[in-house]
């Protein structure tokens, strides 16, 4: 039995040295900028489609610099390493838990596009390589709220008030009369600006978030080009706009179409703040 003990202690001890250790691989979480992105991390890839060079990040980011070694670079392997961030990224994936916003300025400014916890996609025409911030949202983004605007309505009933009224075919109470319908929603007679744009000028900045196409439901987008223009959002991207499909008419549309079709430059969208009442 001695000998038996002896032979299988042996042979125990030149298994646990011969064979190979097992180790259990640990989800691969956030670290110090490494060029992998990892879970909690808001990454910039150097190509479209997620491939090319890797720049990881944490945080919101408010200017990447430009030049090295100060700016902040793809660290991962591929296509653009060690090249300055700003203006040089094409998509993303965004794997923090919050919302990102990606910004065409430095200093969270100018044209944006958000990027919900979990996506991953391609920067917009105006942002792919113009990216110079970005930004974690505290929440999945703004959202359009009548606090110290002293709207009779608030943007939930604008909104059912803009479904409500949707239209083909000529109507002259809506003919040119876009900033008027916009104020009509919110329960005003009036709008209290003489045009779209004006209307736009008068908004105090701290209810604009301009460049942003982001816009939530009840949120009033405008536009420049001569007198403007202005429509209320209905959500995932649709609004509800005068004249777009006819004069007089009072339909769903979209920020492309407008611009596409009327030529007129986007400014972003405003909280329902009206001249009228201030």
């Amino acid at each position: 039995m001695k000998i038996l003990t002896k032979v299988l202690t042996v042979a125990t001890v030149a298994f646990a040295i011969g064979a190979p250790a097992v180790v259990l691989a640990a989800p691969a979480h956030a670290a110090a900028r490494d060029g992998v992105c990892n879970t909690g991390e808001f990454c910039y890839y150097f190509n479209s489609g997620e491939a090319g060079s890797i720049s990881d990040f944490t945080t919101s980011i408010g200017d990447y610099g430009t030049t090295q070694p100060s700016c902040y670079e793809f660290k991962g392997a591929g296509a653009g390493k060690g090249l300055c961030v700003k203006n040089n990224a094409a998509s993303v994936w965004n794997r923090t838990s919050k919302t990102v916003r990606v910004y065409f300025n430095s200093g969270y400014a100018g044209h944006s596009q958000d990027f919900a916890a979990g996506v991953r996609g391609n920067l917009d025409a105006t942002l792919k390589n113009n990216n110079a911030s970005h930004q974690l949202l505290s929440s999945g983004g703004a959202s359009c709220s009548t606090s110290g605007t002293g709207d009779p309505k608030s943007c939930a009933q604008a909104v059912a008030w803009a479904k409500a009224h949707v239209h083909t075919g000529y109507q002259s109470g809506y003919y040119n009369l876009c900033d008027h319908l916009v104020a009509l929603a919110y329960g005003f007679s009036a709008s209290g600006s003489t045009t779209a744009y004006v209307h736009w000028t008068q908004i105090p900045s701290s209810f604009k978030h301009a460049g942003s196409s982001s816009v939530p439901a009840g949120g009033l987008a405008f536009f420049s080009g001569g007198s403007g223009h202005v429509m209320i959002s209905i959500g995932g991207g649709k609004f509800i706009s005068n004249d777009i499909h006819g004069n007089g008419s009072y339909t769903e549309t979209t920020i492309s179409e407008i611009t596409s079709t009327w030529g007129k430059p986007y400014l972003g969208w405003a909280q329902p703040w009206f001249k009228v009442n201030h």
